[in-house]
């Protein structure tokens, strides 16, 4: 295994130095902001090689050995929800269309309480390693694990497009260095820290560097309304008067121009939530489900303060890039990289100092996120499929421990694949993708697999099948991926948001198909809704359920 990483490792080196450092973008080094930079990646790597004793397990190194407390993975989980989706692209989307930007930030928020109050307790209570745990609990074990593993690595992929873009632009604008040696140097980092230090490594970066992004953005949102003096009229007035589209950034309209589109695109950031698998991996990180509402509780409230703080920000980023003419061409528009107005924004309010620091922040937003996002796709890998469906539930620790080790490297260089091919997308844009196939698959199988009775393997399985496959096509198929990346004249779908057509079909389906069997195996899904009710209401072992 050591052998495995070294050879990756070196092998990556390798690339990223052949890369044409002459295609860097000319930028004056800030040795400040690069001194906070490595400082914070030294500190990670010091994190990681602690963390690495407490990862001989699979149990070490998927929930940190369940030892995390609720305040602790609250913060840890609002460090994973604070991803350069939020962080950069809501900023970002808000500079740039002005009142329609928010839905992310509502959608984002309003999908907390349906994880607080439907699915914490009851998920910790009957899960192990991952969310499949639960839809394998009562229904037949391989054809859900298949599914789930498909659908999570989906998800995944899509956000690892959003982290990657947001590290890779972070550093061509606080280095200077292409773009593609950028991401080469973030895949590398990800596989240190999830190779070595697993889901405690993780925990605590995400901890730490939620709490140093709120502080930082709490006091670009502070220094805002203070050079504003507090007027919000006036503050607004002169986001209008700098914006190239005037007025209209305090209407809907510019940024989702339809009806159909905001309500899809709403659907699915206010459910997908409940279904992304990285969010939902951390309430096994906690002992019990008193701990697992804690953790839900602190990041709902963390969360919505945040994005109140991403809405000041983004205006001001109007008010103080538009209006000054470093940051804008002769006509007025913006000369920067769009994703990055919330670093620029740093440098106007702060000074070298406050860039180096919300660099340094926004890079640890990134490397926590994707290092999450890589543990939750390395159990999807071995602990779903080759565990539980190839070797049929036995399997030696050591060797599952190999085998997620391998798939973290995996997965690491697809995020570098991933990161160079879609370079040019919003990175906000990418994550409402990723939460499209969550809330038309994750979400109604979990829903229904905790609260329907009448929920049968075939209904779960042939109902999220289609729906994924239908998700996926419509956003292949629509104008953000057919136009923008394959580069087609014309869409076949019309739509960038698709969850108002799949996550309705794919209830519909499961619903119907589970009504339609009669089979042997539904007889014995159905049956086993009661034990697992109540164990997901107690916490006690199946034993005890079928007994009660």
């Amino acid at each position: 295994m050591k052998t495995l990483l070294s050879f990756i490792f070196f092998t990556s080196i390798l690339s990223a130095a052949s890369i044409d450092l002459s295609d860097a973008k000319k930028a004056d080094l800030n040795i400040t902001a690069i001194s906070m930079f490595l400082f914070f990646v030294a500190f990670t790597i010091i994190i990681t090689y602690y963390s690495s004793k407490k990862t001989k397990s699979a149990s070490g190194f998927y929930t940190a050995g369940g030892n995390i407390t609720g305040w602790q993975n609250g913060l840890a989980i609002a460090g994973d929800f604070m991803s350069a989706a939020s962080f950069l692209g809501i900023v970002a989307l808000v500079f740039t269309n002005g009142f329609d930007g928010l839905i992310y930030s509502i959608g984002f928020l309003v999908g907390w309480p349906i994880v607080l109050f439907l699915i914490a307790e009851k998920l910790r209570n009957l899960g192990k390693f991952t969310f499949a745990d639960i839809t394998a609990y009562r229904l037949d074990s391989k054809p859900i694990r298949i599914l789930s593993a498909v659908s999570a690595l989906s998800v995944i992929i899509f956000y690892l497009i959003a982290q990657m873009v947001g590290a890779g632009q972070l550093i061509q604008v606080l280095f200077g260095l292409p773009y593609t040696f950028a991401v080469v140097l973030v895949g590398i980092l990800i596989m240190i820290y999830v190779v070595f230090g697993g889901m405690h490594a993780t925990t605590w970066v995400q901890v730490i560097k939620a709490f140093l992004l709120l502080a930082g953005a709490t006091f670009m949102a502070i220094m805002i309304l203070y050079l504003t003096k507090f007027d919000l009229t006036s503050y607004f007035e002169q986001a209008i008067a700098h914006h190239p589209n005037g007025d209209k950034i305090m209407k809907p309209g510019i940024f989702l121009p339809d009806t159909i589109s905001a309500l899809s695109l709403g659907l699915a950031l206010m459910f997908g939530t409940a279904g992304l698998p990285h969010i939902l991996m951390r309430f096994f990180t906690v002992k019990n489900a008193k701990e697992a509402r804690k953790s839900a509780f602190y990041a709902t409230s963390l969360i919505g303060y945040f994005y109140i703080l991403t809405f000041i920000i983004g205006f001001g980023a109007i008010v103080f890039l538009l209006g000054n003419p470093q940051y804008t061409n002769a006509d007025g528009t913006f000369n920067g990289i769009t994703n990055m107005v919330a670093v620029l924004l740093a440098e106007v309010l702060g000074g070298s100092v406050f860039l180096g620091f919300i660099s340094a922040v926004a890079f640890a937003t990134i490397l926590a996120v994707v290092a999450g996002l890589t543990i939750s796709g390395a159990g999807a890998i071995s602990h779903d499929l080759f565990v539980n469906v190839c070797k049929n539930g036995v399997c030696e620790p050591e060797e599952e421990l190999r085998v997620t080790k391998i798939s973290t490297i995996c997965l690491g260089i697809l995020a570098i694949l991933v990161g160079i091919i879609f370079e040019k997308q919003n990175v906000a844009f990418t994550v409402g993708l990723a939460f499209a196939i969550a809330a038309s698959v994750n979400f109604p199988i979990l829903l229904l697999c905790l609260y329907w009775k009448n929920l049968t393997t075939k209904g779960a399985f042939w109902g999220g099948l289609i729906g994924f496959i239908v998700v996926i096509t419509l956003v292949i198929l629509s104008p953000s991926i057919w136009i923008k990346s394959f580069g087609f004249t014309e869409a076949i779908f019309p739509y960038n948001h698709p969850a108002i057509f799949s996550m309705p079909l794919t209830f519909i389906l499961i619903y119907i198909i589970s009504k339609l069997d009669n089979s042997k195996r539904a007889k014995i899904d159905k049956a086993g809704f009661e034990a697992q009710n109540f164990r997901a209401q107690s916490g006690v072992g199946i034993s005890e359920a079928v007994a009660h």
